[in-house]
């Protein structure tokens, strides 16, 4: 049975309420529930982790009985299992819900099967609707369940000679303005930005995401990588979220934690120490590289040590996009995969 104009206008309505749950550990998921004839009965949405999932917060909302026979329309599979909450799918089929409308397949290899239970019970259920827009709200999500980990994006900028800083270490500023208003957009985009202390002490960055003079609505979470102490009155202990520090070398460990803190993605801004052992550690799903038109010379590397002994290891990047920005250029790419350079290989015979 397709989907009706109702259910398509419920979607969209499931996708505004899905937004309006935190990002973390839980994907943001919206519920609307159609009685037969197609009207609203009740909505629903994630609030956080150990709160009611959307469909039971929407079915929680009406009278026993009140949902049999209607549609649940969801932005993601109801899941299939037991944790803090029980199985959506079961709560909508002792509710009577007699067809189930999702935009995308739940991907976790515990939560996932919801639709197949719904199906064995005699509910209808139509998958894909809309499966763009709700992959584009929990692409973090989605990418961290992927990884076991927040994706990881590393950024620096750099004269053409390759160079991150003067010879005297200053380096505000090697781009321009459109190239910085840039970098503060992605930022935003961020769950977390990521320093070392050397950069702390260095420069005492903000590590805030602005518009122009103005904070942007959202803010990364600081976070602070290294031994050395960070003073008392460093600009990013005034960040409008608490900042974390962790005094370890052990990047694994701190990814780890991010990721159970809900982190879904980071933002690694550097300095060059930084950059370069989360290149080596290979931590790294996307590096961005923006490039000035300046030289500098001298031994200040934009990175140091990445672990490539021979040009054989080198680690090579796949480019997704250049984009100007005023006089400076942005390289944007990814490290390229076995698969990647098995077919460039076939491609050069």
């Amino acid at each position: 049975m397709a989907v009706n104009e109702a259910e398509r206008s419920a979607m969209r309505r499931a996708l505004e309420l899905a937004s309006l749950g935190p990002r973390g550990v839980n994907p943001q998921v919206g519920a609307v529930i159609l009685s037969p004839t197609g009207e609203v009965l009740a909505e629903g949405w994630h609030h956080g982790a150990g709160t009611p999932h959307a469909e039971v917060d929407a079915l929680s909302q009406l009278a026993p009985g009140a949902a049999r026979g209607a549609t649940a329309v969801v932005t993601l599979e109801p899941c299939n299992h037991t944790g803090r909450t029980g199985p959506c799918a079961v709560a909508l089929i002792e509710a009577g819900v007699s067809r189930v409308v999702f935009a995308l397949d739940d991907p976790g290899a515990v939560s996932g099967g919801g639709a197949e239970r719904l199906r064995d019970a005699g509910v209808g259920v139509e998958a894909g609707e809309q499966a763009d827009a709700a992959r584009a709200l929990i692409g973090g999500w989605l990418a961290a369940l992927r990884l076991g980990r927040p994706h990881i994006t590393v950024k620096w900028a750099q004269s053409l000679d390759g160079r991150a800083a003067a010879a005297d270490g200053s380096s505000q500023w090697i781009t321009g303005h459109p190239a910085r208003a840039d970098v503060h957009r992605r930022r935003a985009q961020a769950d977390a930005i990521a320093v070392g202390t050397g950069t702390v002490l260095s420069d005492d960055p903000a590590l805030t995401a602005r518009d122009g003079d103005e904070l942007h609505p959202r803010q990364p979470v600081p976070v602070v990588i290294g031994a050395r102490a960070t003073p008392s009155d460093a600009a990013v202990r005034r960040h409008p979220r608490a900042a974390l520090f962790y005094d370890t070398r052990d990047l694994h460990a701190v990814v780890a934690d991010l990721h159970a803190r809900g982190i879904q993605s980071v933002f690694v801004e550097g300095g060059p120490t930084l950059a370069s052992a989360f290149i080596a550690a290979g931590l790294v799903d996307r590096v961005l590289v923006y490039l000035a038109p300046v030289l500098l010379g001298g031994e200040r590397l934009a990175l140091t040590d990445i672990a490539v002994p021979t040009i054989a290891e080198a680690r090579r990047l796949t480019i997704e996009e250049w984009v100007p920005l005023g006089a400076d250029l942005l390289a944007v790419g990814h490290p390229t995969s076995v698969n990647e350079n098995d077919d460039e290989n076939e491609g050069a015979g």
